[in-house]
């Protein structure tokens, strides 16, 4: 099911949403690393659920265990396994809809490729299985903090409600990780107003990251932009995805597209970071585009496994807003790409990470 992800520093992740665990395994991570599970924990501790009204109430502590590779706080070079075991797992709640394919999940498509009727939760396509992306990612980046590199990812928009100004600061204390004060009650608003009609709302997440060195990055086949994309994609509520200046620039001219370069760099960032598929030494800047929860009470048309027709209600417990959450998950994700690239970009040079 394509669970494995890089080249160099790679990941496997497992588990099902109501199973008995998720993780994942890392390899390839360099040896003398400083890691322990706290380092793990806090990032886990961002993205869970029960957090707040605009997250899903499951109760779930998503408490890191380290089966492996580390020792005395670093990294031994050896396999890391990481494991959450699932502690509020409600199959009951599916037990209604268990022969009806939910809109918007990967119900369907799973049973046309795979035979499987609906899993309790999404099962394996469940947003539960992101734990072990923000595991591994967290190991990325104790390895990219080692170059100075960081991450960070924040809500810029939802529904019609979009930010003007981006407060990182601000943004890591606000529950939906609104990005501007001046907007963050009237998303907020605007999640309670959705959520009180059984529905739920997309939104835009922005990922930016900074002291990237210039270079990473193939080109052709392994652009660094297009990495990125197919990561970000590989998010379930993850629909689009733009770069720099992304869709504005079909309404510039080259003159105002390019970024000048002077003896002190560029002059601007329309091009997002890199160019060429290869990093220019900017910052990367994304935006992400959140498709709204699939989940909801409201009813909706659909079939059965059998192809005749139904009305669903999906009970259970759901996420109003994805980007909170997601905003974790996409972090992850870009550390998981950065330290891939930056693992190749060492073995075709000189020197150790």
């Amino acid at each position: 099911m394509g669970s494995v992800f890089g080249r160099s520093f790679q990941v496997v992740t497992f588990g099902e949403s109501h199973g008995p665990a998720v993780g994942v395994v890392i390899d390839a991570v360099p040896p003398g690393i400083p890691l322990d599970a706290s380092v793990i924990q806090r990032e886990l501790d961002r993205r869970r659920p029960g957090t707040s009204r605009f997250v899903s109430p499951r109760q779930e502590l998503d408490q890191v265990e380290i089966l492996s590779g580390v020792s005395q706080e670093k990294t031994l070079g050896s396999p890391i396994a990481l494991l959450v075991r699932n502690k509020d797992a409600r199959s009951s709640d599916y037990q209604a809809i268990r022969e009806l394919i939910r809109p918007g999940h990967a119900d369907y498509t799973y049973l046309k490729k795979y035979g499987l009727p609906p899993q309790s939760g999404g099962g394996r396509a469940s947003g539960r299985e992101t734990v072990g992306r923000v595991a591994a990612g967290a190991v990325a980046k104790a390895l990219l903090g080692l170059h100075r590199t960081s991450i960070r990812a924040y809500t810029v928009a939802i529904g019609h409600v979009q930010a003007n100004r981006v407060d990182t600061d601000f943004a890591e204390t606000n529950p939906l990780r609104c990005a501007d004060p001046d907007r963050a009650e009237e998303m907020a608003a605007l999640v309670d107003r959705v959520r009180s009609e059984n529905d739920s709302i997309g939104g835009v997440v922005e990922v930016v990251t900074d002291g990237v060195p210039a270079g990473l990055g193939d080109p052709v086949f392994h652009k660094l932009d297009g990495v990125l994309a197919g990561a970000m994609l590989s998010i379930g509520a993850v629909k689009g995805i733009e770069f720099g200046a992304g869709f504005a620039v079909t309404q510039m001219q080259g003159s105002e597209a390019n970024d000048p370069i002077s003896s002190q760099g560029f002059l601007s960032n329309n091009a997002g970071g890199i160019l060429g598929g290869i990093s220019t030494g900017q910052p990367i800047v994304m935006r992400l585009a959140v498709k709204p929860t699939a989940s909801i009470a409201k009813p909706q048309k659909t079939v059965d496994i059998y192809g005749q027709d139904r009305t669903i209600e999906i009970k259970g417990r759901h996420d109003p807003c994805l980007c909170p959450r997601i905003a974790v998950v996409a972090e992850a994700m870009a550390a998981l790409v950065l330290a891939d690239a930056l693992l190749q970009h060492i073995s075709c040079s000189k020197g150790v990470p």
